[in-house]
């Protein structure tokens, strides 16, 4: 679970910080909105994503094989351990792994002495400390997860009862409720939250229409995304941030649908300044934000992004497939973990393999050593292991005639039964253990022992010895696995090999550290090579990584040569003109050599900085690639600007189809944003046959972006809407404006219509049946902008019919947008009705709402003595004392 949540993490930091170095300035607030959404959603399903080998940059070693040196054995047991290095990118550690049929030169056979036993250093056992801090980590972990999910849920139980709890009053879907006290306006689901006492008519109005498109935009339901995110995320900083941007773009998006609907600018921010002031609103609601209010203004008056900045989105998508290719699991990887969980599960890996200490044996005698197989008789265990002995082990080898012979090691005895032939043998085994071999190394601190004779079998192949333990201890491994001291034993990492890193500066090597050096080969004479080659201060991590990935001097001293430009990357700890490890790590890992970057030099690109080049080789920039766009005119082109052409499929001939049909010196940005929607020859002459000759390029990309065809304009121009401009064309496709619904107003009586009427009133929703709804009640040819007075407000029949029940017939939609926006109701007028004021007006009723004028206060003011007949005079006490 903690590799996920940390693998999350690091998507989500990633996405925060593209979305604010490439897109937080843009205006395309939707689209922002939606690549938000969509990084939340991938960075928690793509770890869970296995990837084929071919494509990961992770480097993994295979099943390693040593071939026996000298007077070597081969030993065939299963719980021998070597590493599986990682991807640089990430600090390689050894995993432990079960190889098979590793050769492995035997421990020769140690006289008969008492193991001097010494004194281990006192050291601090990292391999004991970590699995217990790994538990508490995740105990923690669930524990912050329960009580930020926890604090969600008294957020949300919190806002229901407030929602159920005030006095509240319905406005078609949404849900007014009053609130009292020094309460900023928020919104929650379809619920808005306000105290109307606060606030002068405009500013009620403009808070409402505000909350409103909060409301039919559904943001509350991205809020909840991110909270759920926080929930999962509490302890990553970058996860709080990004809820804030998100947050902060739906402001935005917020700010300018509201000025769409004619709302005057500067009156509307003046409402942000009014309504603004610190508060501390529940973080589940969409809320007024001081802190806030300043970005809010200057992106309103912002201009409005570029069409042709639209390339920018596009990183996006090769941005997470490479962190997927960088992070995530291969198939194999994922299927060889799945293997050993379910061995794990089963059985113990020595009883899987059945090391057989009974059965027979096969032999053949080579110079000074004999090469012995020893095969199982059980069926049901069909096990053998090859083996090599030098022939003073044994004790005596009988030719020709049957005889029995041994050979005997710290860990037991095998009795031989059989003969050879010549130089060939063959006969019956059967191992013996010595069990005071197993008390010594449980004496001797070593772990995870088992009193079996797989086990003791085993330590007798691999030739473990009391002087090769008593050896580990002196040098600090006295405090090891079964498993790590197999592994060390199996790939002969002896004294020399240890204090060899310990000279080097490596004085904590862990065991498994120490085989994965051997197992990869990383010697004295490798460190030396790298040391010389301008890097002296590597950490044993960085050595790994180098050794697997086959970084060596001579591919170091050819990057020294192309004298690459390093910028901000180069290694403070290594010679000026070489990269930082991690970088070279990184260049190898891309397969970027010097023959590329010499043919990039010899392509004009001298200086191309590290980061860029590293993009170029990742998108297959090419040397062929450059010159075919020169060859076309396309020359010096910036390093991004051809990774970014590169990215989204500009090529010569793609250059050249534009330019066929005339579209020639199109800028290198122009024509990544052609591209990059799909504008093509196809597309430009189904544009020319309509009568749309000569668009320029960033029109064509505008018309492409939002899905502008020929089909839809003929369905147009049809209709009678001919010689619409491209942006027009835009404008309407981008809202849905098709040529139903156009007709549907032709049918209530709307004639022609413009393309701006039309826009407006579908950003509003308004259709046939809303105007029908009017039209049934009596409310006939009205006109665009009452209608969408209507639909802002949330006047539909029911509203009206409440009044009419209530004695007002026939108001005008004027009359009904003042009561509608002051949130005058007919229980509102009948208190004042049932207090002696029969016949007030329309217009009074807004006044007395607006001023706070209520029924209460009016009977308050009577028992003071203030009497009037004129509900007006208490509209001007009540201002007096204002």
């Amino acid at each position: 679970m903690i590799p996920y949540v940390l693998h999350v993490a690091v998507l989500i930091s990633v996405c925060l910080l593209f979305y604010k170095i490439f897109l937080q300035r843009e205006t395309f607030y939707r689209l922002n909105r939606l690549i938000l959404l969509f990084c939340m959603v991938l960075a928690f399903a793509i770890p869970l994503i296995t990837i084929p080998q071919a494509w990961t940059l992770r480097n993994t070693l295979e099943p390693v094989t040593m071939k026996a040196p000298e007077q070597g054995q081969q030993i065939d047991y299963a719980k021998v351990n070597l590493p599986v290095v990682q991807q640089p990118a990430q600090p390689a550690q050894p995993v432990q792994s079960v190889q098979k049929d590793i050769a492995a030169k035997p421990q020769p056979a140690a006289p008969k002495q008492t193991a001097v036993k010494s004194e281990e250093p006192s050291s601090f056992n990292w391999s004991d400390f970590l699995p217990t801090a790994i538990k508490w980590l995740f105990y923690l972990y669930w524990a912050g997860v329960a009580v930020f999910g926890l604090n969600l849920l008294i957020q949300v139980i919190a806002l229901l009862y407030r929602s159920y709890s005030n006095p509240v009053i319905r406005d078609g879907k949404f849900r007014i409720i009053e609130v009292s006290g020094d309460k900023a306006p928020c919104s929650f689901g379809n619920n808005i939250f306000i105290n109307p006492e606060k606030y002068d008519w405009d500013t009620y109005n403009q808070i409402l229409l505000h909350e409103k498109v909060h409301i039919e935009q559904g943001h509350s339901l991205d809020i909840i995304l991110a909270e759920l995110v926080i929930v999962f995320q509490w302890f990553n900083p970058f996860a709080w941030l990004y809820r804030g941007e998100l947050e902060n773009n739906l402001e935005f998006l917020t700010d300018e649908a509201v000025l769409d609907r004619n709302v005057e600018k500067e009156s509307y921010q003046m409402s942000l300044l009014k309504v603004s002031a610190p508060h501390l609103a529940l973080s589940v609601t969409t809320n007024y934000n001081q802190s806030l209010l300043k970005k809010r203004i200057v992106m309103m008056n912002a201009k409005k992004s570029n069409i042709h900045t639209m390339w920018k989105y596009f990183i996006l998508l090769p941005l997470m497939a490479g962190l997927a290719c960088a992070l995530n699991q291969t198939v194999a990887y994922s299927q060889s973990a799945k293997a050993k969980t379910i061995a794990k599960d089963k059985a113990p890996m020595h009883h899987k393999m059945h090391m057989a200490t009974e059965g027979t044996w096969f032999a053949t005698i080579k110079g000074e050593k004999v090469r012995m197989e020893f095969r199982s008789d059980d069926d049901d265990h069909n096990w053998s292991n090859n083996d090599s002995f030098l022939l003073t082990e044994f004790s005596s080898i009988p030719k020709d005639t049957k005889a029995e012979f041994t050979v005997k090691r710290d860990a037991g005895t095998v009795l031989f039964n059989g003969k050879f032939d010549g130089d060939q043998g063959y006969g019956h085994y059967k191992f013996t253990a010595d069990k005071s071999f197993v008390e010594y190394l449980k004496n001797e601190g070593i772990r995870d022992m088992d009193d079996t004779d797989n086990d003791e079998f085993a330590f007798f192949l691999i030739n473990i010895s009391k002087s090769y333990v008593g050896m580990l201890k002196t040098n600090g491994y006295g405090n090891i696995s079964k498993n790590e001291l197999i592994s060390m034993a199996a790939l002969k990492v002896d004294e020399p090999f240890i204090k060899f890193w310990k000279e080097e500066g490596y004085a904590h090597l862990d065991a498994n550290e120490l085989v994965s050096a051997k197992a990869l080969g990383l010697n004295k004479a490798y460190v030396h090579e790298i040391h010389e080659a301008g890097y002296k201060d590597l950490d044993f991590n960085q050595l790994i990584s180098f050794k697997a990935q086959g970084i060596d001097a001579k591919y170091i001293a050819a990057f020294k040569k192309t004298k690459l430009n390093l910028g901000d990357n180069k290694d403070s700890k290594a010679e000026p003109d070489i990269p930082r490890a991690e970088d070279i790590s990184s260049f190898k890992a891309m397969h970027i050599d010097s023959g590329y970057i010499q043919q990039l030099k010899n392509a004009g690109y001298d200086h191309v900085p590290f980061n860029e080049l590293t993009s170029m080789k990742a998108v297959g920039v090419t040397p062929e690639y450059v010159k075919k766009l020169a060859d076309i005119g396309y020359k010096n082109i910036p390093a991004n600007e051809l990774v970014s052409m590169k990215s989204v499929g500009v090529n010569p001939d793609y250059v050249k189809s534009l330019a066929d049909i005339g579209y020639k010196n199109i800028p290198a940005n122009e024509l990544v944003s052609l591209k990059s929607v799909g504008v093509n020859p196809d597309y430009v002459k189904g544009m020319v046959d309509i009568g749309y000759k000569s668009i320029p390029a960033n029109e064509l990309v505008s018309l492409k972006s939002v899905g502008v065809t020929p089909d839809y304009v003929k369905s147009l121009q049809e209709i009678g809407y001919k010689d619409l401009s491209a942006n027009d064309l835009s404008s309407a496709k981008a809202l849905g404006i098709t040529a139903t619904y156009i007709k549907s107003f032709e049918g209530m009586g709307f004639k022609n219509p413009t393309i701006n009427q039309l826009s407006s009133a579908k950003s509003l929703g308004i259709n046939a049946a809303f105007i029908k709804s009017f039209a049934d009640i009596g409310y006939t040819n009205l006109s665009f902008n009452e209608l969408e007075s209507a639909k802002a407000l949330g006047i539909n029949g029911e509203y009206i019919k409440s009044f009419e029940d209530a004695g007002y017939r026939k108001l005008s939609m004027n009359q009904l947008s003042s009561l509608k926006a002051m949130h005058v109701t007919p229980d509102f007028i009948k208190g004042f009705k049932d207090i002696g004021f029969p016949d007030i007006t329309p217009n009074e009723a807004t006044s007395l709402k607006a001023t706070g004028v209520t029924p209460e206060y009016v009977k308050e003011m009577k028992a003071k003595g203030f009497v009037s007949k004129d509900v007006s005079k208490y509209i001007q006490l009540k201002n007096a004392f204002n």
